[in-house]
């Protein structure tokens, strides 16, 4: 979850919202949102310990062909466009430190990390191991200190009308989405539950508790920032880190800060990686024209849907645009979360008597909260953000194309047959 999105959106955030109360109830609010949806997740995947996430649960609760969109979304948007995101960020970061173009040091790190993945599954289960925990240093060590350093500006922390008013906005809500974006991956669990010791037990833990604690992290991560830098400094700016280590630590400080959030970037990358290619090798292994992303090579590494993964990264990273590319992923992704959590409450319905390992705490209040938030946040982002929201569904449309055309030949088999 700790990556790209908690080091960049506050930027965007304070160009429409000049309340730190509103700032950081961003934050909060997404964690609550993250944590309702996680619940409904937890409960679907013990049902389905299958790898695959959404193209699991959605093709279970309402039909095969929203299952394929949902593990269409995860291949093309779940997991290609954070992985840019993360690298066109990780570019911005290294290019301060050093004089490379952003665009080359993130075609670096995407091949670098790539490498990794395909040499095996120990190779890159200790990558990640150590990256993970450079992760949760960096963020407690960023934390303190800002918390320690002295308020760079008057920053207004009341819950008053003008908190209020701007918590009930539409900026707030677009505001919404870059949160949701920086907590993507509170699912992830789903995704490669297939690989999951005792899954009944683990992803349940894995979700909800990690939800919990990164909520925190953020809520305090976000404090610092405000309390360092200026809202004025932070409005538009990517690179909201890097502005806080130098108002701390100077020049210096600015250097190091941005090359440990560079190392932080990686993570986030190496970690959609592993995710986005086990999606992709679920959907496809059961497409007959596709099949060949959806083999494993000799040592359990699906190898060509890696590759094929990466290729869609590249797309991707040669637009170079952060704010359009977070809230396309943004968009369709809460868009596939919601249906997911719909799909779990349908299920409690239509397949009462299954037996139902973990069950979703607070139902239906919690997932109800979810349907109700994340409903607010979609229709206000394609009312104000109508490009990026209907790429989203444009996306979806594509998908509902591929999957006529991988079952075309069935159904025209089946036809025939018929006939006879």
């Amino acid at each position: 979850m700790i990556g790209t999105g908690v080091f960049t959106a506050l930027g965007f955030q304070a160009q429409a919202l000049h309340s730190g109360a509103a700032l950081l109830s961003l934050w909060a609010i997404g964690g609550l949102i993250a944590l309702c949806g996680a619940l409904a997740y937890a409960e679907l995947g013990t049902m389905y310990p299958h790898c695959g996430g959404e193209y699991v649960y959605l093709g279970r609760a309402w039909h095969p062909m929203a299952g394929f969109l949902g593990g269409w979304v995860s291949m093309t948007v779940g997991f290609a466009a954070p992985i840019a995101l993360a690298g066109i960020a990780f570019g911005r970061y290294v290019s301060a430190i050093v004089p490379i173009p952003p665009l080359a040091a993130s075609l670096v790190v995407l091949g670098v990390v790539a490498v990794v993945h395909l040499a095996g599954l120990h190779a890159a289960k200790r990558f990640q191991l150590l990256i993970t925990g450079t992760q949760f240093i960096l963020i407690a060590a960023f934390i303190t200190a800002g918390l320690r350093h002295a308020p760079a500006a008057p920053l207004h922390m009341g819950l008053d009308g003008a908190a209020w008013r701007e918590i009930v906005s539409t900026p707030f809500a677009v505001s919404l989405v870059y949160v949701s974006y920086a907590f993507t991956g509170w699912n992830a669990a789903g995704y490669i539950a297939g690989e999951i010791t005792t899954p009944q037990r683990s992803i349940p833990r894995a979700i909800v508790m990690a939800t919990l604690v990164v909520t925190v992290l953020y809520v305090l991560l976000n404090w610092a920032f405000l309390r360092t830098v200026p809202l004025d400094t932070l409005a538009g700016r990517v690179e909201v880190g890097a502005l806080s280590a130098n108002a701390m630590f100077g020049r210096t400080g600015t250097i190091v800060m941005s090359a440990i959030i560079a190392t932080v970037l990686i993570a986030t990358i190496s970690a959609m990686v592993l995710g986005g290619s086990r999606v992709t090798y679920a959907v496809m292994a059961d497409l007959p024209r596709w099949r060949v992303l959806g083999k494993r090579a000799a040592n359990g590494v699906p190898r060509n849907a890696i590759v094929a993964q990466v290729v869609l990264i590249l797309v991707l990273l040669l637009t170079n645009s952060f704010e359009q590319v977070m809230l396309y992923a943004g968009f369709t992704l809460n868009l596939m979360s919601l249906l997911a959590v719909l799909g779990m409450m349908r299920l409690r319905w239509t397949m009462s008597s299954t037996h139902r390992p973990y069950r979703a705490w607070g139902y239906p209040v919690t997932p109800l909260l979810y349907v109700a938030l994340s409903l607010w946040t979609l229709g206000t982002l394609l009312r104000e953000r109508p490009v990026e929201s209907i790429s989203g569904l444009g996306t979806l449309v594509v998908g509902m194309g591929v999957w006529w055309l991988a079952h075309r030949p069935v159904a025209a088999a089946v036809a025939g047959d018929s006939s006879r």
